[in-house]
C-alpha cells in the first residue's frame, strides 16, 4: 500500500462517518436550540427537560433515515473489503 491509497481510505472513512452522523447531530442541535429558546422564554431552568425531546428527536431521525444510513454503511463496508482483497493479491 502506498501513501496515496492510505490517504484515500482515511478520507473515505471520515467522509462516511460524517455523512452517517450528520442527521443525528443536526436533530440534537435543532431540538436543543428549540428547548433552550422555550426555557428562556418561560424562565424554566430544569436540566432534565432537555433530555427527553432530544431522545425523541434522535429516535424519529433514526426511524426516518435508518434505512439510508444502513445502505451507506453496507456500501462502505463492501468497498473497504474489496479494496483489502485487491491489496492482498
Amino acid at each position: 500500500m502506498n501513501p496515496t491509497q492510505i490517504l484515500y481510505l482515511g478520507r473515505y472513512t471520515l467522509e462516511t462517518a460524517l455523512l452517517l452522523a450528520a442527521p443525528v447531530l443536526l436533530a440534537c442541535m435543532i431540538s436543543g436550540i428549540a428547548i433552550s429558546l422555550f426555557q428562556t422564554m418561560t424562565s424554566l431552568r430544569d436540566m432534565t427537560l432537555t433530555m427527553v425531546p432530544k431522545l425523541v428527536a434522535v429516535g424519529i431521525v433514526l426511524l426516518i433515515f435508518g434505512n439510508w444510513m444502513m445502505q451507506i454503511l453496507i456500501r462502505f463496508t463492501t468497498d473497504i473489503f474489496s479494496q483489502i482483497q485487491a491489496y492482498g493479491h
